[in-house]
C-alpha cells in the first residue's frame, strides 16, 4: 500500500517586535510584584522604575524595527496598545496604591485610556484606522517622565524642595486631557451619533 507522505506545515513563529510586545505585558506583573516589597526591599522604587524604563523602551523598539522590517502584523496591530496601556495603567494604579499618586490624578490617567479605547472601538466599525498624533506622543512623553521622577524620588530637584515630579504629573494630566478631547473631536464623524 502506497503512503503519501504530507509536507509539514511551517510554523508561525512569532517575530521579534511581537515579542518585544509580549515581553512587555510580562514586565507589568514584575513591576507590580517588586512595588509591593517596599517594607523590606531597599531602593525598590529605583528597581520599579527601571523595569518601567525598559518596558517603556521596548514599545519604541518593536515599532520602529516593525516599521523598518516591514513586520506589522495584526497580532501587534491589537497587541501593542494594550500592552501600553496595561502598563501604564497598572503604573498608576500602583503609585495611587502607594501614596505616590493623587487619586484624581490617576482617575485622569486611567479614565483617558477607557474613554480612548472605548471610541476606539466604536470607529473600527467605520473602517477607519487612527494613527497617534503628536498630541498623543507628547502626553505620553510627558507620563513617562512624570512617573520616572515619581518614583525616583524628584531627582535633582529634591534638596531644594521643588516638586518638579508632581508639577510634571499635573502638565501631563492637562495633556491627557487634551489629548482625549482633540481625539474624538478629530475623529467625531466616524461615529453613528443617532
Amino acid at each position: 500500500m502506497e503512503q503519501t507522505l504530507s509536507t509539514p506545515k511551517p510554523r508561525n513563529k512569532m517575530n521579534l517586535p511581537n515579542r518585544l510586545t509580549m515581553f512587555r505585558m510580562i514586565l507589568v506583573p514584575l513591576m507590580v510584584t517588586v512595588s509591593s516589597f517596599d517594607a523590606w526591599l531597599p531602593g525598590w522604587n529605583y528597581y520599579v522604575a527601571a523595569i518601567f524604563f525598559i518596558a517603556d523602551m521596548t514599545d519604541i523598539l518593536d515599532g520602529y524595527i516593525a516599521r523598518k522590517r516591514n513586520l506589522v502584523t495584526n497580532f501587534g496591530k491589537f497587541m501593542d496598545p494594550i500592552a501600553d496601556k496595561l502598563l501604564f495603567c497598572s503604573a498608576f494604579i500602583m503609585m495611587t496604591y502607594m501614596h505616590m499618586l493623587n487619586p484624581i490624578l490617576c482617575i485622569i490617567f486611567v479614565g483617558r485610556e477607557i474613554i480612548v479605547s472605548g471610541f476606539r472601538l466604536v470607529t473600527a466599525n467605520s473602517g477607519k484606522v487612527i494613527a497617534a498624533n503628536w498630541l498623543g506622543k507628547l502626553k505620553s512623553g510627558l507620563q513617562v517622565a512624570a512617573i520616572l521622577a515619581t518614583l525616583l524620588g524628584n531627582p535633582f530637584f529634591s534638596r531644594w524642595n521643588f516638586p518638579f515630579d508632581f508639577g510634571l504629573m499635573c502638565t501631563a494630566a492637562v495633556f491627557t486631557i487634551w489629548s482625549a478631547v482633540d481625539y474624538i473631536v478629530a475623529n467625531r464623524n466616524a461615529v453613528n451619533w443617532n
